[in-house]
Parts: structure tokens; sequence; C-alpha cells
């Protein structure tokens, strides 16, 4: 069985794969303060929670990390090693993606970003801008020909929910949900429609913009734990794959297997 595990500045989410179907996923709080053996007790519950017997942990003979959190990687290595008695691979340089980055300096592109890229080419098998909602909602396009040329990135939208609960004073914390109107009735509903359908013209601004600059016709995807929501208030997302990270993971780890 195959480990995956993608490392949010929010989130991480885990995948378990036999050969390629994902049998479990789990999403977990990212916590840089937590030990090794923390981390293992924790993912330990999960499987355990599941139902997933430790005869079959013992299956597990190999893990991919996808990181965008430095220090998590001191945590989660020593996790592998410990718990699995596996060196893990970590996406970064000199791993086998089967794809060019046209970026200045692709050290700098998240490994996140990259991974997506590989999964919704190597599901579509053509152009693609891979909208990626997380902490920051990241923009990404993909050539015809499969290489990766670059993007835009903008504040998560729960970042953006948080900033105006700090600075507005009379503002209150709302929930994350869609009210039924954009002309509201009373505070929390628009603070939400603000939020909502205003992120959904964002995205289909910066969608447009995109194909008139590549001077192509991209298929538009969206990922990560709030796309489905969003999806259906934008004009230009055409599917929501909510495992693309998990998915890209497993193909990059088919690349590099020894």
């Amino acid at each position: 069985m195959l480990l995956v595990i993608d490392v949010g500045n929010t989130n991480t989410v885990l995948g378990l794969y036999d050969d390629d179907k994902l049998i479990h996923d789990w999403r977990i709080r990212t916590e840089i303060d937590h030990t090794v053996d923390e981390y293992g007790m924790l993912i330990f519950n999960l499987y355990q929670s599941s139902r997933i017997r430790t005869e079959q942990l013992k299956e597990i003979k190999d893990i991919i990390i996808s990181c965008v959190v430095p220090p998590m990687l001191n945590i989660l290595e020593p996790v592998c090693i410990k718990y699995f008695n596996v060196k893990p691979i970590i996406i970064g340089p000199g791993i086998r993606t089967g794809m060019p980055i046209y970026y200045d300096n692709p050290k700098e592109v998240g490994a996140d970003r990259i991974v997506n890229a590989v999964a919704a080419y190597h599901k579509y098998h053509r152009a693609a801008i891979i909208i990626d909602f997380g902490t920051a909602t990241t923009f990404d396009y993909i050539s015809p020909k499969g290489e990766y040329m670059g993007g835009c990135i903008a504040p998560g939208i729960l970042i953006s929910i948080e900033a105006l609960f700090q600075r507005a004073a009379k503002l209150p914390r709302v929930e994350f949900s869609k009210p039924k109107t954009v002309i509201t009735k009373d505070t929390v509903s628009a603070m939400q429609a603000g939020i909502i359908f205003g992120y959904a013209g964002l995205i289909d601004g910066i969608v447009q913009r995109m194909k008139n600059e590549a001077k192509t016709d991209p298929m538009v995807i969206a990922t990560g734990g709030l796309a489905a929501i969003v999806a259906t208030e934008t004009k230009s997302i055409e599917r929501v794959e909510e495992m693309l990270t998990l998915e890209g993971l497993r193909i990059i780890y088919h690349m590099n297997k020894k």
C-alpha cells in the first residue's frame, strides 16, 4: 500500500492507496508544534477510526509527501521512519514529474501546485487552469503540451473572512456559507454574499484574463476543501476534483519508484 501526504499551511490531507485505488482519506490540522510521537499516534488513531487493522498498516511499503510548510518535514519524515520503517519520497528538486516547469526559479513553485498540474494533465491531456482553494487560492496554467507555464496567487477565502472580522470593529465572525440573495437584509448575510459572490467574480475574472493571455481554451479545474461551494457560483469552473493533489502524488510516486 502507498500512503500519500499533502501538507498545506492550514490542513494536512492523507490518502491510502491500494494499487491505484484510493481506499481512505483524512484531513487534519497542520500543527508544527506537535512532536513526532504525537503525529505518529494521531495517524494510527485515524486508521483505527477507519477500522484499518494493524496488519494492514504493515502493508504500507511506500510514502510520498508534498509539503509547503518546511518545518513539518522535520516531523513527518521521522514519523515515517519510526512508525512505518519507510523513508518517504519528498516532492522537491530532483524528483521526476514528467512536466517541464517554465518558471523563472522552479524552486519557488509550491510542491502542491506542481502535483496538481501533473494530476490534471495526466487525467485530461489538454491545456488546463487549476484553481486550488487553500490558505491561499492559486491559479496555475498548463499548456496543451503539458508544460507548467506559471500562474498567480490570491488571498484565500478563509483568510479574507478572518481579516474582515479582525479589521472591522462592528463586523462579526461569520460562517462560510452561501446566502440566498446578493441584496441581503442583515449583516451576516451581507458579509456572506460579499465573500461568496465576490470571490466567484474574482475567479471568473482571473480565469478569463489567463485564457486571453494564453490564447487557448483550457479546461478549468477546481480543487481544495472549499472548491465545491464556490464552483457552483462561477461561470468558468468546469470540474471539481477534490482529490486532485492526492492523485498527483500517486502518479509522481510511480514515476520515481525504484
